[in-house]
């Protein structure tokens, strides 16, 4: 998930999660001020450029080798989502180093995903463009799974799989975006080769991230270029849901009611989790963000967007080199993919 250099912008409709991706005004020093009220974006104008330090990269994979993932429920009592494999998924993501658009490390993070897909049996279509940044014209790559359907109609999962650019740091981006990126590669795992009445397609977008300050042309670009390819062949209107997953996997995991998400949606997933027994993760709270659903929401197509951004409580690292793989929990993954494996069933039996 991202944000723009220059600010914040205050969501006080909040209960008790903090809001995220603020548009841009304030400059860096503030964040540390605002921390407890909202997020605001860490890079700064130095930080611009696709890059990242191999050295302080390799410690940071190497440390986090050192970690292990926390026991994630068995297989079996997740609906079959493996929490173990999704973690491993992110660590393979942070080995890469830091990720954004453009880069050598996200370009070894398409062949991974694309070996992944390939190997669990999907249909994969790749879309590679080109995006006008405010640093340049970066060459960007949409990856889309179909599972085809009884009918016409479509749920479409997605993720972002860039990371944040930044190089005053090393980020990493193990929650943002390793977890849910994994969640989707094991999703992928367990669907592909299904067949229901709709068709499911997973989404894996480039170019989340602000290349500077987070705006309405300066973020989304992945997830925008696909809505806009699917408005011109007419697919987007055979979408009835639109789930996102964003900052999935934290240790401390809560899940707030999107306030700007499709309210039927929500309430579907948010009923579907405390079927489960996770009541205590998907929360009855609100908060707002912007993210990947709004380009789709734009289109009238019924999106919701699942995020932990509760940067007090669960996410303190985001958008810092703290962001590492320690800071993920397997069981965490699990819960998360759990409950989008199980959301998805409801919707096919609508």
């Amino acid at each position: 998930m991202g944000f723009g250099t220059s600010g914040v912008r205050f969501d006080f409709k909040l209960m008790a999660h903090p809001a995220r991706k603020l548009s841009a005004q304030v400059a860096l020093f503030l964040c540390a001020g605002l921390f407890s009220l909202t997020g605001c974006k860490a890079n700064s104008d130095e930080a611009h450029g696709v890059a990242g330090n191999p050295a302080a990269v390799s410690a940071a994979a190497s440390g986090a080798g050192q970690k292990r993932a926390e026991d994630a429920p068995a297989p079996d009592s997740t609906g079959g989502f493996d929490g173990k494999r999704a973690f491993e998924h992110v660590a393979k993501q942070v080995g890469f180093g830091p990720r954004p658009s453009g880069s050598q490390a996200l370009a070894q993070t398409q062949d991974y995903i694309l070996g992944q897909l390939k190997s669990a049996g999907c249909t994969t279509e790749v879309d590679s463009f080109n995006a006008d940044t405010p640093i340049g014209r970066l060459p960007m790559k949409n990856i889309l799974v179909k599972i085809p359907g009884d009918d016409k109609s479509i749920i479409l999962l997605g993720t972002h799989y860039d990371s944040l650019l930044r190089h005053d740091i090393t980020f990493v981006g193990a929650d943002d975006s390793g977890s849910s990126t994994a969640v989707m590669l094991e999703l992928a795992r367990l669907l592909c080769g299904t067949h229901g009445k709709h068709a499911v397609w997973i989404a894996f977008f480039d170019g989340e991230e602000a290349m500077k300050s987070w705006s309405a042309t300066d973020s989304r670009y992945g997830s925008r270029q696909m809505a806009a390819r699917l408005a011109a062949s007419g697919d987007i209107l055979k979408i009835k849901a639109f789930l996102l997953a964003d900052m999935v996997g934290s240790r401390s995991l809560h899940f707030a009611r999107e306030e700007s998400s499709t309210q039927s949606l929500v309430d579907l997933m948010w009923a579907t989790a405390a079927r489960l027994g996770y009541s205590d993760i998907f929360v009855n709270t609100s908060s707002g963000a912007q993210d990947d659903h709004d380009s789709f929401l734009k289109r009238k197509v019924p999106s919701m967007d699942v995020i932990d951004f509760d940067r007090d409580r669960d996410v303190p690292f985001w958008h810092t080199d703290e962001d590492t793989l320690d800071k993920i929990s397997a069981r965490s993954l699990a819960i998360s993919g759990h409950v989008f494996l199980e959301t998805v069933k409801e919707l096919q039996k609508q």
